[in-house]
């Protein structure tokens, strides 16, 4: 386990280092100046040539990556090129509602998701299955913006008390949890339905049942916890992509998050920011990822991870 670990850890780190590469040397090859954005069209080149020198652009790029690379271990992920404030600040501050955001949404489709599939797997081929099963492949299929789109028209306007931007009430979290949760919790509905059928079928379910054991306990002990390693598979891969798909959903509820910082610095080619951003949503992909494939272990200590038993 601790040499699987390490190789898991170890694997991370190459990832993200290829991520933080990649990202670099993209967003400074494309097409487009940024200096030139942000002057506008009646900067001189002198001025230009002045500008780029003092922001560093003037370097070449290997010495540039490498001091943004040393940076991000020291904290300092340099300064945005518009707003002249210290990235580490602003997408600390952005990760604050995002973080608020992913948390609340997720949790409730956990929870939506858990219930739905347990629910529909206990009820299989009854009329209430089939429709739980439906609501669940229109929740995968619509996009978060178009539902949340929806939710702005036919809720927030027509109830006021509900706002359709930001988060700044308790009560604001609830159109976009629900635009940003609801194909998330369609997902784990299915996978948990398809799982508690897998494992409805096995003897030692009969075996528990036939011992006298309470619906309850059967359902929850046995059933559910033996279920639970593709549920994780899920749970794990949705949590990452959750950040990532948040870009839409706070652009369209106006939410500071890092999607909209992302996406609001994309047009402006505010490299710093834009490769911050890209980087720090990496990174919580890799960690959760990692924690998910430990989690297996927890689970079921008979899984085998890189080809050695746990």
């Amino acid at each position: 386990m601790k040499r699987y670990l390490v190789k898991r850890v170890l694997l991370a780190v190459g990832i993200l280092f290829s991520i933080s590469l990649i990202t670099f040397f993209v967003l400074n090859i494309l097409p487009g100046d940024a200096v030139a954005l942000m002057l506008g069209d009646t900067a001189d080149p002198t001025t230009l040539e002045t500008v780029r020198h003092n922001l560093g652009m003037d370097r070449p790029l290997p010495e540039q990556y490498l001091d943004w690379i040393v940076g991000v271990f020291t904290g300092d992920l340099g300064t945005s090129y518009f707003q002249r404030k210290a990235v580490s600040g602003l997408l600390a501050t952005a990760f604050a509602y995002t973080a608020r955001l992913a948390v609340a949404s997720y949790l409730i489709a956990l929870v939506v998701g858990l219930a739905v599939g347990v629910t529909s797997a206990l009820n299989r081929g009854t009329l209430l299955d089939r429709g739980l099963m439906t609501l669940t492949v229109v929740g995968i299929s619509a996009p978060s913006f178009w539902v949340a789109i929806l939710l702005q028209i036919f809720i927030g306007l027509r109830f006021k008390s509900i706002p359709i931007s930001g988060l700044e009430a308790p009560i604001s979290y609830l159109l976009p949890c629900i635009s940003l949760g609801l194909r998330y919790a369609a997902s784990i509905a299915r996978i948990t339905r398809t799982s508690m059928l897998e494992v409805m079928g096995q003897d030692f379910i009969r075996t528990a049942r036939a011992k006298g054991l309470s619906p309850a306990r059967t359902v929850l002990v046995h059933m559910f916890r033996n279920a639970l390693v593709p549920i994780i598979t899920v749970i794990g891969t949705d949590i990452g992509t959750l950040f990532a798909g948040s870009m839409l959903t706070e652009s369209v509820f106006n939410i500071n998050g890092v999607g909209k910082l992302l996406v609001d610095n994309i047009t402006k080619r505010d490299i710093p920011v834009v490769q911050s951003c890209v980087l720090c949503i990496a990174i919580i992909c890799v960690v959760v990822y990692l924690i998910v494939d430990l989690l297996y272990a927890v689970v079921d200590p008979n899984i085998r991870l890189g080809g050695e038993e746990v």
